[in-house]
Parts: structure tokens; sequence; C-alpha cells
């Protein structure tokens, strides 16, 4: 089903064509370029427990050791990363034909959970750094994927986008870029997420070639099976736990691999955990975010795990190679 996805090379000045293909992990991270990983879900929850200006509903709390994992990363992003831009994939921008990216200079406007208004309705208003955006999109479409730059100002910006980057920096004072989740592989079970492999390596080189200092946030949740009832206290806690057993074990089979690394054994680890508890990973944020950071060879720092309406979620932080965990 990979046809579905690609459209066929120009030829190179010599006249060859070239595939898209998987790329092969690199070696040396560069000096600028990808500087930090991190697996950031998104649950509307957790912005709806903070209780920030932007959102209307208001809380009394819950799920701290999410938030507090947050908070940490948060910290870590500012005074040890300190990037210049912000790179968002998040599975509930949902394109059926291609990967596209947003290149509208300031997405304004009010962003609503369609399941859980009653918790999220939250005005954003953020700068989007579109010469990379546009260098993102160059560069993926030269390796063969189908790509478009979304430039419509009129645009809603899903939740799941908004989720990770408020909760990896509320200040909202960094420029960003997101990208769509193609979301074929939902409705074609023979296909792969070798496509974002190739989308994460795009990432890179745009990334490098702008010189730019970049943060990946891949904005998923873990297991997705989840109750279809909440109490009447939305953050009444007494009612949070795992959906199941199994749910939560391979959770920690996955974490566990994550915090053992290295990475490459999750290529195969990672649809196994997609079959066994109907990951949100299936949208391929994290494939991609791990691709554009060359299958680090080092684990990732689980800054924290918890159950959301019985989802699994985890706060995850990766460093180039080389690098090190303060």
């Amino acid at each position: 089903m990979s046809k579905v996805f690609r459209v066929p090379l120009p030829p190179t000045r010599g006249g060859a064509t070239t595939a898209a293909r998987a790329p092969q992990p690199t070696a040396t991270p560069p000096r600028c370029g990808i500087v930090a990983g991190c697996l950031s879900p998104h649950p509307p929850h957790l912005i709806y427990a903070e209780n920030p200006p932007q959102n209307e509903p208001r809380s009394t709390g819950g799920w701290e050791t999410l938030r507090w994992a947050y908070e940490r990363l948060r910290t870590r992003i500012r005074e040890v990363h300190k990037p210049d831009v912000l790179i968002v994939h998040a599975p509930h921008w949902i394109t059926m034909v291609g990967h596209h990216v947003n290149c509208v200079p300031n997405p304004r406007g009010i962003s609503v959970e369609p399941i859980f208004p009653h918790m999220f309705r939250y005005r954003y208003d953020f700068r989007t750094d579109v010469e990379l955006g546009e260098a993102i999109a160059d560069e993926a479409a030269g390796l063969g994927l189908v790509t478009r730059t979304l430039r419509d100002p009129r645009v809603r910006v899903d939740y799941a986008t908004i989720g990770a980057l408020h909760l990896a920096n509320p200040a909202w004072d960094m420029p960003v870029v997101s990208l769509s989740a193609n979301n074929n592989p939902y409705f074609y079970s023979d296909a792969s997420l070798e496509e974002m492999e190739v989308l994460g390596e795009a990432t890179r080189r745009a990334v490098e070639a702008t010189g730019r200092r970049a943060v990946l946030l891949a904005s998923n949740s873990l297991s997705h099976l989840h109750w279809h009832e909440e109490p009447e206290l939305p953050e009444d806690m007494e009612r949070e736990h795992p959906y199941n057993n199994h749910q939560y074990r391979w959770d920690m089979k996955l974490l566990e691999a994550i915090r053992c690394g290295p990475t490459a054994p999750l290529r195969e680890l990672i649809p196994e955990h997609i079959e066994a508890t109907a990951s949100e990973t299936k949208a391929g944020s994290l494939t991609w975010m791990l691709a554009a950071m060359g299958w680090p060879k080092v684990g990732g720092d689980v800054l924290g795990y918890g159950t959301i309406i019985g989802t699994g979620n985890a706060v995850v932080e990766w460093l180039p190679e080389g690098s090190h965990h303060g």
C-alpha cells in the first residue's frame, strides 16, 4: 500500500530515478539540529487540570503525576535545550492524502476537543517557523512523499497539536512547526510505519539545512483503550486506573525497552505494542521522532507515566548520542 502515499521522484541530473526508502540511522548528531525528542501525550484532561487562562473550563486539578512530569520537561526544554523551534507531529490533524505542514505564519483561533468540549475550549495564538516548515515539505517531497503546505489562515488547529505544544511550552514564546498525520495506515492493514521514517529523515535534513536548534514532540498516548463513561467530576482520581492489566503490562514492556535502550529494537516492538493495545502510536508520531534522531543508541528518560480515562500516557525525553541527561 506504500504506493498510496508516494509519488515518483523526478529524474536526477544523471537521469536516474531514486525511490523513497527508509533512511539509515546517522552515526553522529549535528551540533545544531535536533537537540531533543520527546514523547508528549496530549490528553485534554492535563490542560483542563492546569486551568491556564487560554482554556475556558475550570477544574479542581488531577493527573498530577503526568503534569509534574511535564513540568520537568519544560524546565529541560527552556534551560538546557534552548531550542529555536518546537516541531510537533500529532495524530488528530488527519490528512487522508499525503503529509501536510502548517505554514500559516500566525495561527489564531479556538480549538475544541470534540469528545470533551466541557474540558477543552482553548484559545491559541502562536508563531509558525514558515521557513523551516517549507524546508520540511520540500525535503519530504524530494524523498518521494506526497506533501502539501497549508497556508489557509482560517485553519482550526487540532487539540492534539495544541495540547502537546501547551504542555511543553505554556508560554508559547517559541516558534512552531506542526505536521499532519497521514492516517491512511488506519485503513490499510498492510501499510507500515516505514513512511514515518522517511518523514523523520526529511525533518532532520530540513532542521540541519536551516541551522535550527529543534525539539521534536511526538504527540502520542500509549495504550489507547478507554472508558466510555466519565464520573460526575471528571477529575475524580478515585476513578482513574489502567483500562486493564493487559494494557498496563504492555505499556510497561515498551517503557522498559525505552529506558534500557538502544532504540533500534523499538522498530519491531512498536508495531507489536500497537497490535496488543490499540496504541495511538499507530499514527506514527513516535516513529517519526525516533527516525529523525537516527534511532538513538541511548535509552529514553521516562519522566512519568499515568493513565487518563484508562489510556496509558508517558512523558519521555531522548537526547542525541553524545549528550547526557542532567
